[in-house]
């Protein structure tokens, strides 16, 4: 099966980043989809790395191929999703987005109202990569799940060949800690398959939603590219962060695809020179998702139905010296065609 065909198996999903208004209609065959929300998760840190907050809508500058976006939601942080709502001034200028005082309720696709959240997907390398210091890799990742605050929901799957969803998105800390404990290293690494798979799971929910990855080596098995992953991570508005050792950084060819694939989604890759580093990583990779913007609007109509390429900037000559990251756009698909048996069997060779 080419990785093309495994791709478009799994566009049964809205390109929107997870937007509260995203329909879709399934006539048992063909699934289309509407894009009615774009989020963006934002970074925005100086020149050493210093996570900066405080700042307001009115501080961000969104353009999406060139057309200037008005935010719908804005949240900071760990703190609720705010509605914006346009006042107009008494002295009969342009409407200004304001932040009223409520929280934002969104609708996930399956009509489960919730407030905003982050959820995060731990996806954990248990192929024949993982033989050395395997309880090591176990002991960080649980640590970082005690860690994590101002997060809704915590999933943990692993891959060798085969991708296994240990422990499916729960706020139960100690379910996914007990799945922790339950993993077993296995054979070769099919770790862009799973990824997919784990990205096509995260992209119906609503608020922040992130993918952190720990792999202690290249990809040897998988049917689809990384660019595949890259992009449909992007247009659904998922971020990946990428932790990785030494045996991976080793090769140059998986180096740079960790990085450019984490940097699309607005992420991060790091590589660690042992098991302390890794820790480090992880805490590196929490206060980041503590930190995060999170800004969401509806697309200015745009007749472009391809890849949109999207700008964030700041507003102001006190804000220039600050450093932007986020995702540097999506792909607006609206049919694809479904087969989850046909998924399922390409998964699996």
């Amino acid at each position: 099966m080419k990785p093309y065909l495994l791709l478009f198996c799994l566009l049964a999903i809205p390109f929107s980043g997870g937007g509260a208004g995203a329909a879709a209609q399934d006539d048992g065959s063909r699934i289309r989809v509407s894009v009615v929300l774009v989020q963006l998760n934002v970074a925005v840190t100086d020149n050493k790395g210093n996570y900066i907050s405080g700042l307001k809508p009115e501080d961000f500058a969104i353009t999406e191929d060139k057309i200037p976006e008005k935010p719908a939601t804005f949240e900071e942080g760990n703190g609720p999703t705010r509605r914006l709502v346009e006042v107009r001034p008494s002295d009969g200028k342009s409407l200004t987005p304001v932040a009223d005082n409520a929280p934002a309720e969104q609708t996930s696709i399956d009509g489960d109202k919730r407030f905003a959240g982050a959820n995060v997907f731990i996806l954990f390398d248990t192929s024949n990569y993982m033989y050395r210091g395997f309880v090591f890799a176990q002991d960080a990742i649980a640590d970082f799940i005690r860690s994590l605050e101002g997060v809704s929901k915590i999933a943990l799957y692993s891959y060798s060949r085969d991708l296994s969803k240990v422990a499916a998105l729960t706020p139960d800390r100690s379910q996914v800690l007990r799945g922790v404990r339950n993993t077993v290293a296995g054979d070769d690494a099919a770790l862009y398959n799973g990824l997919l798979m784990t990205v096509k799971d995260a992209a119906p929910l609503t608020g922040r939603k992130a993918i952190v990855v720990f792999s202690n080596g290249p990809d040897n098995a998988s049917l689809v590219p990384p660019e595949d992953v890259a992009e449909l991570a992007q247009s659904t508005g998922t971020i990946i962060y990428m932790i990785s050792t030494q045996q991976a950084e080793s090769e140059p060819v998986s180096t740079a695809v960790f990085e450019r694939m984490s940097k699309a989604t607005g992420g991060k890759a790091y590589f660690s020179k042992g098991w302390q580093d890794e820790k480090q990583a992880f805490a590196s990779i929490r206060d980041d998702l503590a930190n995060l913007y999170t800004i969401s609007y509806y697309p200015a109509q745009n007749p472009n139905r391809g890849w949109r390429s999207i700008s964030v900037k700041l507003v102001g000559k006190n804000l220039q010296k600050y450093r932007i990251r986020t995702r540097a756009g999506y792909r607006v698909l609206q049919t694809a065609q479904a087969s989850q048996p046909l998924l399922e069997e390409a998964a699996v060779k």
